[in-house]
Formats: C-alpha cells, sequence, structure tokens
C-alpha cells in the first residue's frame, strides 16, 4: 500500500510507477494535472486489477454520510439543487493549482456522490485578485445527469471559513455544515398559515427543523480505515480513480467555460 501525498505536477508520475510494481495506492486529489492524465492513471490501475482511489475526503464527513444516506431513503423527496460554499483565506502551502483544483473538487465529488450521478455540463466565472498566477475564486453552475442543478462557490478571498452544502428537495432542505459535521433539516410545513400578509411573505409554509445527532468519526481516519479495508478486499465509499478524473474533467470545463467567457461546456464521457 502506498499514499501519493506530494505537488499535484507528480501525482501522475508517482502514481504510474505504483500501479507498475503492484502496489495499491491512494492518491490525494486532484488524480493528476490535467483530466487526460487522470484517466491515464485511472486506466492503469484497473488493468492491473489493483485497488486505485483518490482521497476525496469529504466522502467520509459524517454529515455527509448520513446526507447521502437520507437522500437515498427518499427524506427530501425530489431533489431539486445542490448548492456548496467553500470560503477561506489563502493556505500558504498551496502553490501549484489554483483554487479550482485543490477545492472546487471536493465540492464537485461530494455533490455527485451525494446525490449519485456524475455532472453533464457546467460553466464558470473566475477572479484573479491575490497577484498569483492560479484563479482564487470561482463560482460554477452546472446540471448533473439526473437533471439535478448545482451551484458552487469557492474561494481564498474570505476572512470567514465556510463549508456548506445545501440540498433543496421536495419536501424541505438538508443543510450540511462540514466543518463541524452538523446536518440540519429544515421540513416544508404542511400547516396553513391563517395570517395572509405573513403566509405570502414566506412563501414555503414553516415546517419542523430538526438537528440529527449521530455518532462523528474523524473523517481522515475514517479515509485511511477505508483504504485499508479496500486493500482487505472489502466494499469501500472511496473515490475510485476514475471517478475522481470525471472530477477533474468537471473542473477544467468550469475552467474553460470561464477563460471563454462563461458559455456551457459538455462534461460527458463516454
Amino acid at each position: 500500500m502506498a499514499i501519493v501525498a506530494i505537488p499535484t505536477r507528480f501525482h501522475a508520475e508517482a502514481a504510474l510507477a505504483l500501479a507498475e510494481a503492484g502496489i495499491h495506492t491512494l492518491v490525494e486529489k486532484p488524480i493528476a494535472e490535467d483530466t487526460v492524465t487522470g484517466y491515464t492513471v485511472a486506466e492503469a490501475f484497473s488493468a492491473r486489477g489493483l485497488v486505485g482511489v483518490v482521497g476525496h475526503v469529504e466522502r467520509f464527513n459524517p454529515a455527509l454520510q448520513q446526507l447521502r444516506a437520507r437522500l437515498a431513503a427518499g427524506d427530501a423527496g425530489d431533489v431539486y439543487q445542490i448548492a456548496t460554499r467553500r470560503q477561506s483565506s489563502f493556505p500558504g502551502r498551496i502553490g501549484d493549482v489554483g483554487v479550482a483544483k485543490d477545492l472546487a473538487t471536493h465540492d464537485v465529488d461530494l455533490t455527485a456522490w451525494v446525490a449519485q450521478s456524475g455532472y453533464a455540463s457546467v460553466s464558470a466565472q473566475t477572479a484573479h485578485k491575490s497577484g498569483r498566477a492560479h484563479e482564487d475564486m470561482i463560482s460554477m453552475t452546472g446540471r448533473l445527469r439526473n437533471g439535478i442543478i448545482a451551484n458552487h462557490l469557492i474561494n481564498w478571498l474570505s476572512p470567514m471559513k465556510e463549508r456548506v452544502t445545501v440540498v433543496t428537495g421536495e419536501r424541505g432542505t438538508f443543510i450540511a455544515d462540514t466543518a463541524t459535521g452538523d446536518l440540519t433539516f429544515y421540513a416544508n410545513g404542511t400547516v396553513a398559515l391563517e395570517w395572509e400578509s405573513v403566509s405570502s411573505f414566506r412563501g414555503v409554509s414553516e415546517g419542523d427543523v430538526t438537528r440529527f445527532a449521530f455518532a462523528k468519526k474523524e473523517p481522515l481516519r475514517a479515509e485511511l480505515e477505508a483504504f485499508r479495508d479496500a486493500v482487505l478486499g472489502a466494499p469501500t465509499e472511496l473515490s475510485t480513480m476514475a471517478e475522481a478524473a470525471h472530477t477533474l474533467e468537471v473542473v477544467e470545463s468550469a475552467l474553460r467555460s470561464a477563460s471563454g467567457g462563461g458559455a456551457v461546456v459538455s462534461t460527458v464521457r463516454a
């Protein structure tokens, strides 16, 4: 077993060498510098029957694991939209990629994983405000293959750290705070409001608010234990390398969209 946790530009070289040596590998995200290389890495591990996974650690956030299970059970009814916000100040350790490949990959992966559907299309706008070569803000809009609308706001320009996923559905809205591991559900109410002016102002009638209680395991530890278990033959929720390549494809499509003025770019791969 090996873990590749080095600058992004070296991921593919290290991963391909490990595949050639027959070593099960977890690569930190993003899987590679570009989509084509990412799929090449994925195919190298698949062809050799090796466990090849990528460290999209948000899959092991307890709030998102609860959210995924409750959506699958139909607790929100039909899901209309998944919106994420990931904002903070610039981390000095990041030098070779922008906020899109470093952070937006988290949001794209967790959205596809929670919704159990890949992306069909995406468009975006970016900003360069900190004097670096790479973007430090990106706003993305997309549609998943199952029809859900996705929105992502990610930047390194905020003094406030925010890690939030909002899922709006037929029966109400889930809010997952992945910084604290909390999950709250705001149900659409069924009780009619007799005060007409208040009813029209509030729109959706008020319902019960539930903050769920559940065990909260540290996500990185859970991810590493899952990698160990996958090597031992157990099922895993880890991101496969093919899924991680799709995530990188979505992000690179968003960046192309931003450089071209925001046109929608297809991200469907056969």
